[in-house]
């Protein structure tokens, strides 16, 4: 069950719960469109394709305060594969307009066209599904929400969280072991603890129902 209609993450969250029977494991919500997002801001700073980023990382909520991170991304320029920090010899972009940017895409691209970013997010709903399908290349995680029971990075449980994942055998796995240092540390928990109030909210109103 893929959920893509906002807030992405907490109508998972409630679609899981309202279906029992099914394995929480089988409930993602889309942060790819997010993820091809900060390919593409890192992709357009260096001069490359976004195919030529991997490993960007969306953790948390599909909203403003979702955290993209790069700590972990790597990029190929001219044929060699060096890390996004390295490349861009920009922390200051990094930690700040670049985050804003990614994090108030979907709202930029409404205010510009109008209308929602459909076909983007119709792409990364394919990509998304096709990573649950056929897996994802070796060496390459991707970011997609998931039930963050068992993680290895602090999130509380019983959350819908975006997480780096690597997925085989139509099975997704967090991706483990990552450093986290202090300025990813407070964006993880600041959009933990939206989604953790969101939930809140969702439970009240739909016990109140």
């Amino acid at each position: 069950v893929v959920v893509v209609g906002n807030p992405a993450n907490t109508n998972c969250l409630i679609a899981s719960k309202s279906a029992p029977s099914i394995p929480k494991e089988n409930f993602s919500c889309l942060t790819r469109l997010d993820h091809n997002r900060a390919k593409s801001q890192i992709a357009l700073k260096l001069g490359v394709t976004a195919n030529d980023v991997k490993n960007v990382i969306i953790w948390g909520n599909h909203s403003s305060t979702q955290y993209p991170d790069v700590n972990h991304a790597k990029v190929n320029v001219k044929g060699k594969e060096v890390g996004v920090y390295e490349a861009i010899k920009d922390d200051s972009w990094l930690k700040g307009d670049f985050i804003a940017t990614v994090q108030q895409r979907g709202a930029a691209v409404i205010k510009a066209r109008k209308l929602s970013s459909a076909m983007s997010a119709a792409k990364a709903i394919c990509d998304h599904v096709r990573d649950i399908w056929f897996g994802t290349p070796a060496g390459e995680f991707v970011s997609m929400g998931v039930i963050s029971d068992g993680n290895s990075y602090g999130v509380p449980e019983d959350l819908l969280y975006s997480f780096p994942v690597v997925i085989k055998d139509k099975t997704w796995k967090f991706v483990e072991g990552l450093p986290i240092n202090d300025f990813s540390r407070e964006k993880m928990e600041l959009t933990a603890k939206e989604l953790a109030e969101e939930k809140e909210t969702a439970v009240e109103f739909l016990s109140s129902a």
